[in-house]
């Protein structure tokens, strides 16, 4: 009884605190945002692009903030991501830049 009460609370604790993108492959998504995303980026905030993520009055600061920013952008630029691609894309923001728990 005890190693499944062990179990049950090692296992809700995991899922209270699992990363907001944790199903996305940041690998993916950084291909996919290098491919899409950093010409525009690039073209608005000079540099490499990143100052979109790094400015200090920075849009998104929240994963839901960051999941719409990502698909406003996927139907503005044509991108043509399915909901996964924006998971990915989403989960290499989150883990390079945003950092949300």
């Amino acid at each position: 009884m005890r190693a499944l009460f062990a179990l049950l609370a090692f296992i809700s604790f995991n899922l209270a605190h699992a990363a907001p993108f944790d199903k996305g492959d940041a690998a993916k998504g950084k291909a996919l945002a290098d491919k899409q995303c950093q010409a525009c980026h690039v073209s608005l905030f000079k540099g490499d692009g990143s100052g979109v993520y790094t400015r200090a009055d920075r849009k998104v600061k929240t994963p839901g903030q960051l999941t719409a920013r990502i698909s406003g952008c996927n139907a503005n630029t044509g991108a043509g991501w399915f909901p996964e691609d924006e998971l990915h894309v989403a989960a290499y923001l989150n883990n390079t830049y945003y950092k949300f728990k």
